[in-house]
């Protein structure tokens, strides 16, 4: 059976924050649409639904390694910070943003406290995302079969 780390993280991210949405578990805070995600942002982000993609990151960046913070989870959404005509440093993204998306999926029993600090990743939590990606994989599978069934049909009638 496919986990979490079997599968492409994009196309992990993608599936589990369309899930997220779906669901309408997770509600998106108002300042959603105006904040930016980190001091070094000049602008909000585009995508409307990033508040679920990075809720999706998040769950699975925790899934894959047991006991994270906030403050690790802001170095890993953090960006380069463009200081004019000095060289460019990496900037840490906003820890308020972090935070409440771990609340929120905290709410929805994906993440719990850990005892010795950070979040983690609850049982059902784990089965919810396992869920997901077993269905991104059977999907890339019956693609993956597809094309190889569109390729034979074109060598039959090339040979043809």
């Amino acid at each position: 059976m496919p986990g979490v780390r079997d599968i492409s993280a994009d196309a992990f991210i993608a599936a589990y924050a369309s899930h997220l949405k779906r669901s309408g578990k997770i509600e998106i805070p108002t300042w959603a649409d105006i904040v930016k995600t980190g001091a070094f942002k000049e602008l909000a982000p585009y995508d409307p639904d990033w508040y679920y993609v990075r809720a999706a990151a998040i769950a699975r960046h925790i899934y894959l390694r047991k006991d994270v913070g906030i403050g690790a989870l802001t170095k890993l959404h953090g960006g380069r910070n463009r200081r004019g005509n000095r060289p460019s440093h990496h900037a840490n993204c906003s820890t308020s943003v972090q935070r409440r998306v771990c609340q929120s999926l905290e709410k929805i029993g994906v993440l719990e406290r850990s005892d010795n600090g950070g979040r983690r990743i609850t049982e059902s939590g784990q089965r919810d995302l396992d869920q997901i990606a077993t269905q991104v994989f059977d999907q890339a599978k019956e693609e993956e079969d597809d094309e190889e069934e569109e390729e034979e049909e074109e060598e039959e009638e090339e040979e043809e």
